[in-house]
């Protein structure tokens, strides 16, 4: 029998010059706020630094910022691992209900819902209403993983730990609780996140935190040393929480040995608690959705008719979705030589590309638009208040949330599948765009769409960076709410909310399909 020579398929495994290329400029980007701070620093010099960092108002602000961190986080935790073991471990009635209510305070942005508490409470303000209205809008980022997990336990173990006699309590403390560790911590640090960056929602409050004092010291001073250092400080802030989930997190892993046999645990019986705890479902949907979606209602009714200006509001939509769509395209497009380098290799390269990209992301985005204006005045003047520097910031800010999409997606396709293709003599773009594009397309989409409604939704870094005349939902949202136009600023807040919501829907549809429902 003759024998035939068989070509090899390209290996896929190894990143081309393109990939590695556009992977190494992404990585080049992300340093640019960090950049900025350490030349600031030194630009500034050591001993004015040190006058400027070391000085009663940076205390304040640190105190207030700790203070909001430390009530806030535990607070969200405490809900939302709670919510949780309600909804997916008791007989509640309406259970299959409370999950999609519970994760859509996601799609009610914070600065919305201080708005809304503002004005049903106009004396609210200082850390109490900083905590009430943070712990509203960011709970169901606990709520959601913790509820995920609690889904994917094997149900055997607290079964065992009932078998020996401990009562709900015990087991919920020493079985499950060390088992949400990770679900916990990662939802703590999102949330310790968005606090460090969150601008318009403490404004409205008359809270000062370390991102309101930088936006006022820019404003006041445009881009001058105090405000840069105060940035410096948010970023050892930012840094500080990574550093701390990461330790807190430590190397401990917690997974089912073998396949075991899938099924839900037993939900425990409420009996007379069935009452009181209903009680305190409502009344978390009430403080997280009543009260915004109650305060949007009442200033439209208010305002009536006149408050729907359809000319503004479509330039305002138009100008939105343009910005919303180019930045989704753009940064999904971006997330998918990082993801791939990420996915198909182990090297030091890939985790440094994978890595840059999660840290740069945790600054707040006030740190990095000041990072941009900065760069684009003293070298490319020509780009200052540009379309393309708010694109790119949304690049920098929003590439981690694409990034997540799209390395699931491909992580599923097989590389096997990739190689037969390159077998069969197509080249590596038509591979790309016939197999690989084709399997990752739904996660492509989802990130595409997480994107669009966080840039639909910013508000910091649009401030700063938006040319003149730029005018969209969030920009005429908090113009008018900041001229006590309540009214007039109903129907941006509506629409904003609206858009938001069919992605809060794909997030909570995505936990339960990552939990095996």
């Amino acid at each position: 029998m003759a024998l035939r020579n068989v070509v090899a398929a390209p290996r896929v495994g190894r990143p081309g010059p393109v990939v590695t290329g556009v992977a190494l400029l992404l990585v080049a980007a992300t340093f640019v706020p960090l950049g900025y701070i350490v030349s600031t620093v030194f630009s500034t010099g050591v001993d004015q630094a040190a006058e400027l960092v070391f000085r009663p108002r940076v205390g304040e602000l640190l105190g207030n910022t700790a203070a909001l961190v430390a009530c806030t986080v535990p607070i969200c935790v405490a809900l939302g691992v709670g919510l949780a073991w309600v909804v997916e471990r008791t007989d509640v009635p309406g259970k299959s209900w409370w999950g999609p209510v519970f994760a859509a305070p996601l799609a009610v942005p914070a600065f919305v819902n201080s708005y809304a508490w503002v004005s049903v409470f106009p004396t609210m303000h200082g850390l109490r209403a900083g905590v009430v209205i943070s712990t509203m809008s960011y709970f169901p980022l606990v709520y959601l993983p913790a509820a995920a997990t609690l889904r994917r336990l094997d149900p055997a173990v607290e079964e065992s730990a009932r078998a020996l006699g401990s009562g709900p309590v015990a087991v919920f403390a020493r079985i499950v609780l060390p088992q949400l560790r990770l679900a916990v911590l990662g939802g703590g640090l999102l949330i310790g996140l968005h606090l460090l960056a969150e601008y318009g929602a403490f404004v409205m409050v008359r809270f000062d935190t370390f991102t309101t004092a930088i936006f006022e010291q820019y404003q006041s001073s445009f881009a001058g040393p105090a405000g840069s250092m105060l940035a410096g400080v948010l970023v050892l802030c930012c840094l500080a929480l990574l550093g701390a989930e990461a330790g807190l997190r430590g190397r401990a892993r917690y997974a089912r040995i073998g396949s075991g046999a899938p099924r839900a645990a037993a939900r425990i019986r409420l009996g007379a608690g069935t009452l009181p705890v209903l009680a305190v479902l409502v009344a978390v949907t009430a403080a997280a959705l009543g009260v915004p979606l109650w305060t949007i209602g009442r200033w439209l009714r208010i305002g009536g008719a006149a408050v729907w200006d359809v000319t503004d509001i479509g330039n305002a939509l138009g100008q939105t979705v343009g910005l919303a769509a180019v930045a989704a395209l753009l940064t999904t497009l971006c997330a998918f030589p990082v993801a791939w380098i990420a996915v198909r290799s182990t090297s030091a390269f890939a985790r440094l590309v994978e890595g840059a990209n999660y840290v740069t992301s945790s600054l707040p985005g006030i740190v990095i638009a000041l990072a941009m204006v900065t760069v684009t005045i003293r070298w490319v003047p020509a780009l200052y208040q540009t379309a393309g520097m708010v694109i790119a910031a949304y690049l920098l800010l929003f590439l981690p949330r694409a990034l997540v999409s799209v390395r699931a997606g491909l992580a599923q396709v097989p590389v096997g599948l990739e190689e037969a293709s390159r077998s069969l003599g197509k080249s590596a773009p038509a591979t790309f765009f016939l197999v690989t594009l084709r399997l990752a397309a739904p996660a492509a989409a989802a990130a595409a769409a997480l994107v669009f409604v966080a840039v639909a939704t910013e508000l910091t870094a649009t401030l700063l960076l938006a040319p003149n005349g730029t005018r969209t939902l969030a920009m005429r949202f908090w113009g008018l709410s900041g001229e006590l136009d309540y009214a007039a600023a109903a129907p941006y807040a509506l629409i904003m909310i609206a858009a938001a919501v069919p992605v809060t829907y794909l997030l909570f549809t995505n936990s339960q399909k990552a939990a095996g429902i």
